[in-house]
């Protein structure tokens, strides 16, 4: 291991420390978040200890996401900064697991009633805290997810491994996103993608960018090598600025409100936060319009200019996450119980969390809308990459066909709406309602979407790398060619796919976990659109693909996917029994 790894990190962890705990203590002070509590008070330890120990989870977190993120995208696996970052994923998943531990035993410490003595009955009250409540369990998934990347990443060393330990450490996110002021917002689901999302970017923010220092400060690279990782981190900050600016919006106009609640305590922080995000992006753009330009072009001391500005951009982002976890414990001008909990609800309104919708009408397919920001920013982003892979070709006098550029922008567009207006918001109350989603999303718009040919674009649009580190175009190669997928895309298995998941998802607990959670629903939703745009691909697919079954064929499988579809479809016309009857019999 290089020597001069461990204290470029350590260096790196202080001025991140530094900003982090300033602006903590500040906004704690300034939100009231560690102020004594009226009923029974766990002590200062616990009411400072919970926030500092959750802003040490995201940094830790940040750490292994976007170190992970470096080796996977912008790293030679040639180099020995590829080592390098697989060690600093091992530590910030190591320090996201011990933080977590604190993290658990101090709201545990929180909202038990008596003090903390470590006999036997708190012992036992302890387990069922961590066993049989929801924060308690979110909390034992996040230790476990954390141990487990820990352990992983100090096992692979392929592009593969590393693929799986990011997912992983990705996946340790969403237990936190559901809890804090999520988790009592009245537009539960929408605060749940917002934070799931701004902490994801966030941390591949933050930690690329500690990667960045730490490459700079042990390996020294030449200014050439350095502008290349520089340059590769800088596309990647730019769309995690982007996505992190609008997931904190979405959060703010959620437990903010009105505008006059920006100058409560809360709004004074979110002020705060939202100086330290323009400043950062202001770093951002120095990047992008003189320090790479200097740096490509050699000149004298241009790395250790730029080593200066990360270095004050990490402790800005220590003073943006200090301010982020200090907003989680201050109260929002928004009530965090709903007002279905406030009143004498309906069963629908307890199940939902929401109130119950007008009734519906199909016109409300296009006039409600329901904001769920993953889906919102997936969709964005596909369309403008798109758009930009058309107008590349173009530019350089390659044809590539109108209609699949509107294939892809149509398919999209669908998708937005599907997951965004009347039939995401109607489809948790209306059978049928959910059903018409369901056959968007797994006909219709994986069908326009194989239209367009995506794969084929990307690989002829974007260029090729040629150092040993993987791009978006590497990637997407290596998963089309890649024998799961050659598996899972022939025409037989796709089809049986295609059909099979309907009575698996319809007639398993997995349809009520698709309701009754926010995760499930996510989940339901990729599994659609993965199970069309497998079958829609394998018959009609302009990709290139390892199959290419005879027309006969691709009738038949055509007709008997019709037939089965039909089947089931009558089974659940002329079936007398409700599915999920405590869900769907409860809607009114």
């Amino acid at each position: 291991m290089n020597t001069r790894l461990l204290p470029a990190l350590t260096s790196v962890f202080f001025l991140l420390l530094i900003g982090l705990s300033a602006a903590l203590l500040a906004g704690l002070a300034t939100g009231g978040g560690a102020q004594p509590l009226l009923l029974a008070d766990p002590g200062a330890i616990a009411r400072y200890g919970l926030p500092s120990a959750t802003a040490l989870v995201h940094l830790g977190a940040a750490l292994s996401i976007g170190s992970l993120m470096m080796a996977a995208l912008v790293i030679s696996s040639k180099d020995a900064a590829f080592n390098s970052s697989l060690v600093v994923a091992a530590i910030g998943a190591g320090l996201t697991t011990v933080a977590s531990v604190f993290s658990a035993f101090f709201t545990f410490a929180i909202i038990y009633v008596e003090p903390v003595s470590f006999d036997q009955r708190f012992g036992e009250v302890l387990w069922l805290y961590l066993g049989g409540t929801e924060v308690g369990r979110a909390w034992l998934v996040t230790i476990a997810l954390s141990a487990l990347v820990t352990v992983l990443v100090v096992m692979v060393r392929s592009f593969v491994g590393v693929f799986v330990a990011g997912l992983l450490a990705v996946a340790s996110l969403w237990p936190l996103a559901e809890q804090g002021h999520a988790a009592g917002t009245a537009n539960h689901e929408a605060a749940v993608s917002a934070s799931f999302t701004h902490s994801v970017f966030a941390a591949m923010w933050i930690g690329g960018l500690a990667m960045v220092a730490v490459i700079a400060w042990s390996h020294k690279p030449p200014a050439q090598k350095f502008h290349t990782v520089l340059s590769r981190y800088s596309t990647i900050a730019l769309v995690s600025f982007l996505v992190v600016a609008a997931s904190g919006v979405t959060n703010a106009w959620l437990r903010v409100g009105e505008a006059s609640a920006m100058f409560s305590a809360y709004g004074a922080l979110v002020a705060a936060k939202v100086v330290a995000l323009v400043l950062l992006g202001g770093a951002g753009a120095l990047y992008r319009t003189r320090l790479l330009a200097s740096l490509a072009s050699g000149v004298r001391g241009s790395t250790a200019v730029t080593m200066r500005v990360v270095a004050a951009e990490l402790a800005l982002m220590g003073v943006a996450s200090g301010l982020a976890s200090a907003l989680a414990r201050t109260a929002t001008p928004v009530p965090e119980i709903p007002a279905t909990e406030l009143a004498v609800a309906t069963p629908s309104e307890i199940l939902t969390g929401e109130l119950l919708p007008p009734e519906f009408e199909w016109s409300m397919v296009i006039t409600t809308w329901q904001l769920d920001l993953l889906w919102a920013l997936i969709v964005i982003f596909a369309i403008v990459y798109y758009v930009w892979g058309h107008l590349r070709l173009a530019k350089r006098g390659d044809a590539w066909p109108v209609g699949r550029t509107i294939a892809w922008v149509s398919g999209m567009v669908v998708l937005g709406i599907t997951t965004n207006a009347g039939l995401g918001v109607y489809g948790t109350y209306l059978f049928s309602v959910h059903m018409v989603a369901h056959m968007i999303l797994s006909m219709a718009i994986p069908l326009l979407l194989v239209l367009g040919a995506p794969v084929t674009l990307a690989s002829r649009a974007i260029a090729g790398r040629k150092d040993g580190s993987r791009g978006p175009r590497e990637w997407i190669l290596a998963a089309v060619h890649s024998r799961y997928l050659g598996f899972l895309g022939h025409p037989l298995v796709a089809a049986v796919i295609f059909g099979l998941s309907l009575i698996v998802f319809y007639y398993s607990p997995l349809f009520s976990w698709a309701l009754e959670d926010h995760l499930g629903h996510q989940w339901m939703i990729v599994h659609f659109l993965a199970s069309g745009y497998l079958f829609a691909q394998s018959l009609v697919g302009i990709d290139p693909t390892p199959h290419n079954p005879p027309y006969p064929l691709c009738l038949i499988i055509v007709l008997a996917t019709m037939g089965f579809h039909a089947f089931f479809g009558l089974s659940l016309i002329y079936g007398t029994g409700l599915l999920v009857p405590e869900w769907y019999g409860a809607m009114g």
